[in-house]
């Protein structure tokens, strides 16, 4: 079973595997977290990831992460733009995790890191965005053996962390 962990801190110097972005469909960068990752990782992430967009919501595609080290991969994601929360987007949120986790399984890694994926721009409630993620992670089989969620602030990491917690207690 993985290990399972938050921690509060910058994705782009995590030592992982693999670093995962929450990518828009042209996965050519953004703002958030996508934008900091294609910082450190430097133009040639854009031009990998415009090789093989688009990416659709839900879906998860992978390139090398160039300059982002110690990370080998970037595995970017492409998580719903929250509308109501009745327009399936707990269910494409969840499909993200298990996208990754997929690839991570594919290319063999030992490690991975998430954001907390669509909860900035796209407006998912952090609340319920954590619960999927830990839920998800905890339902999916992998062979990935760290799994680790970083929060980029306070509010972020408390959400994550008692979403963990709760999820220890069922």
């Amino acid at each position: 079973m993985a290990l399972l962990e938050v921690v509060l801190g910058d994705i782009t110097s995590q030592d992982v595997d693999a670093v995962v972005t929450a990518a828009n469909e042209s996965l050519l960068g953004g703002g958030g977290v996508d934008g900091a990752i294609h910082r450190a990782a430097g133009p040639r992430l854009a031009e990998a990831g415009s090789a093989i967009a688009p990416c659709r919501p839900g879906d998860a595609k992978v390139t090398p992460a160039f300059d982002l080290t110690p990370a080998r991969y970037v595995i970017h994601t492409v998580g719903p733009v929250w509308e109501d929360g009745t327009q399936g987007e707990p269910d494409t949120l969840a499909s993200c995790y298990r996208r990754c986790l997929s690839i991570s399984d594919d290319l063999g890694l030992h490690s991975i890191a998430f954001p907390a994926i669509a909860t900035g721009v796209y407006g998912f409630p952090t609340d319920e965005a954590a619960r999927i993620a830990v839920t998800t992670i905890r339902s999916t089989p992998t062979r990935t053996a760290l799994i680790r969620l970083v929060a980029f602030d306070q509010d972020t990491y408390d959400e994550l962390t008692a979403a963990l917690a709760d999820g220890s207690n069922s």
